[in-house]
């Protein structure tokens, strides 16, 4: 382990011997860590029981000034130490120091900090009840019965406002999603407006706690990155915010965002990042307990299930219980609704439902849902793993399907590779797969699926389904890539297809910020640090592709009006998805019946023709509602027809109902 070995001098066995000892270790689950002001004055807490000395740093400024008092702590009860004054320090700013195995380790705001000044270096200490908006006591967000009713929209604050096609004032930055009434040099809605007229229910926003790779203090060199590199999990990005220097700025305007959403009838899902930290041995983590928050390998180095240098123990109670206090502080402090977990399934099963348990309580409408996965191997057992396979030991819990997502748009990993949307046949069963949200079906035979052999899934609530996220080629992208030849119409009729069996299909469906209106981020799969020319949204493009924003209207809308594609147990669908018998490649044709999940339409014909080629449907005789045809679609309607042969065109769906 990097940080022992080269930081504490201590040997590769001696931290293997570390290691065993972490669990011996005294924890503390009180709800005064790190900082607790009241009329006795302002007291401090940190926890880290080897060190041998601790101390807290009082400033008067964020940065660049030395410090006015310096207290030293006491060590206290389950591995604490504390250090009180009796004057209320608010303005003043800190940071604590620890003495472990000899060494003065550096300054750090601690994992505590829930206000932070530039680039988040000290902690500050502010009234936070000062930071809510007007009418913060009575905000809510949307009520949901079950996670399956929700639509999620992913975005990035600086993508979704950031070009100058936006109309907005507040550009990448909180405030920007307060701002009513913006528009596009066309005059065509953006910002919060345009939400509300796609009709998601969600935001999914990308990282917004502090992260540790935009200079707060140099912002005007318009430096991106989508934040998964945390540095403090409590505090809001300042990068973000009209001023950084500022503590409650940050906060403040996050909560404005938050409450305009929900305003609007819209929830707020946050991306966290628990499962490593942004630096090694210089993280706050590190510099408060050394060793103890991390996972190491054999020889006493990081292990780095994330990929990104290291990954967090969440099995160990202090790690654990940080965990599940951090989000009950967001649900509470800030009234997120839903949490997104990044690499998931490096964290354990217990650690995990603790997390859903504990947020159902504070408000039953809330959900949580991450990657199934991980980015390399790690020593938690993978039975121990919040992995995709495992989601049924979870409670409360949804996971992406990447089953849905390869069969349906091509391999993530190769940019040509096609799928059934696109062409490629041998992707049906796998697409089956995802229509009945990876529950068990007598129909659907998982031997032959690409990504997944065994229904995973106790049930649809448990399920994410996409085609495209931040994550590798946008859908827009992949289409230009797998289909060279093609013209863009025929890519953006590719898009509709795709879209349209993510969202008629169990589970809950997610689409990535701009796709509605046919965003690109020109080729690049990776572009956590590209520059707004890639990232950027060109708001332009809602009028250019005027026909695709509509289609996605549409299908949001269709979903959200029929319950028949919200079930929510497996025994639902089994009982109501009837699948038609056809060996025809790209053809996925079947029926949802017996008015599924009280829907007023007692039965929906569904069939996907992801061929180049006609394909002629044969249709119950009978008066036929046509929900969508040859790329349209209408949940009114766009006309009848009396069944028989009908025609189903190349990559496109049709949907009938009665």
């Amino acid at each position: 382990m990097a940080l022992t070995a080269s930081g504490l001098g201590l040997s590769a066995s001696a931290e293997t011997s570390m290691e065993s000892s972490y669990l011996e270790w005294p924890t503390y689950s009180g709800d005064d860590l790190e900082l607790k002001v009241d009329n006795s004055g302002t007291h401090f807490t940190l926890w880290s029981p080897k060190a041998q000395s601790a101390e807290v740093y009082i400033y008067d400024s964020d940065r660049n000034t030395p410090a006015i008092d310096t207290l030293t702590m006491k060590r206290s009860e389950n591995g604490t130490w504390r250090a009180s004054v009796p004057e209320k320090l608010y303005g003043k700013f800190y940071t604590f120091s620890v003495t472990a195995d000899g060494k003065k380790l550096a300054e750090t705001p601690g994992i505590w900090a829930k206000a932070a000044g530039t680039n988040g270096l000290r902690a500050a200490i502010i009234d936070m009840s000062a930071t809510d908006p007007e009418g913060w006591a009575q905000d809510k967000g949307p009520k949901l019965d079950h996670i399956t009713d929700a639509v999620l929209y992913e975005m990035h604050h600086r993508d979704f406002s950031i070009d100058p096609s936006s109309g907005i004032v507040h550009k990448g930055k909180f405030l920007a999603l307060t701002e009513p009434s913006t528009k596009s040099p066309q005059g065509a809605s953006t910002g919060i407006d345009h939400l509300k007229e796609l009709g998601v229910t969600h935001v999914h926003i990308l990282p917004s706690y502090d992260y540790n790779s935009v200079d707060e203090a140099n912002l005007q060199t318009n430096q991106y990155n989508w934040g998964y590199d945390p540095f403090n999990y409590n505090v809001p990005e300042g990068s973000y915010s009209t001023d950084p220097a500022d503590p409650s700025a940050r906060i403040r305007e996050m909560k404005e965002m938050v409450k305009a959403l929900h305003d609007a009838g819209i929830g707020v899902v946050m991306d966290v990042v628990y499962n490593h930290t942004a630096d090694n041995d210089g993280s706050n983590f590190s510099l408060t307990a050394p060793g103890y928050f991390y996972r190491h390998k054999a020889d006493g180095s990081y292990s780095d299930a994330s990929g990104c240098g290291n990954e967090t123990a969440s099995e160990r109670k202090q790690m654990r219980d940080f965990i599940v206090n951090s989000v009950k502080y967001w649900a509470k402090e800030y009234h997120i609704d839903g949490f997104r977990f990044d690499l998931m399934a490096i964290h354990d099963i217990e650690t995990m439902n603790e997390v859903a348990a504990e947020l159902k309580k504070i408000n039953p409408s809330i959900f949580v849902y991450g990657e199934g996965w991980t980015a390399g191997d790690s020593p938690l057992p993978k039975e121990q793993r919040a992995l995709k396979e495992n989601v049924d030991k979870m409670t409360g819990i949804a996971v992406f399907s990447d089953d849905l997502r390869d069969a349906v748009k091509g391999h993530y990993s190769d940019a040509a590779d096609r799928g059934f949307a696109t062409g490629k046949p041998g992707n049906e069963e796998t697409v089956k797969i995802g229509i009945v949200a990876a529950t068990a079906h007598p129909q659907v035979d998982y031997s032959k699926g690409n990504n997944s052999k065994f229904a995973y899934a106790g049930a649809p609530t448990e399920i994410i389904n996409y085609v495209s996220c931040h994550d590798d080629l946008t859908l827009t992208d992949k289409l230009a890539k797998s289909l060279p030849d093609a013209t863009e119409a025929e890519r953006k009729r590719a898009a509709r297809l795709a879209q349209t069996i993510v969202f008629t299909s169990q589970g809950t469906p997610f689409m990535f910020a701009g796709e509605e209106v046919f965003r690109d981020k020109k080729g690049v799969h990776n572009s956590y640090k590209s520059p707004d020319s890639v990232n950027a949204i060109d708001w332009t493009l809602k009028t250019t592709n005027a026909d695709q924003f509509e289609y996605y209207k549409n299908l949001i809308k269709l979903r959200r009006e029929h319950p028949a594609f919200r079930m929510t147990t497996a025994e639902e669908i089994a009982h109501n998805i009837v699948f038609d018998k056809t060996t025809v490649p790209n053809i996925i044709s079947y029926t949802i019946r017996n008015h599924a999940n009280g829907d007023r339409w007692g039965e929906i014909k569904i069939i996907f023709n992801g061929s180049s080629e006609n394909y002629t449907a044969k249709i119950p005789k009978g008066k036929w509602l046509v929900v969508a045809r040859d790329g349209e679609i209408d949940p009114d309607g766009l006309g009848t027809c009396d069944g028989g042969k009908v025609a189903v065109e190349p990559v496109s769906a049709l949907i009938l109902a009665r």
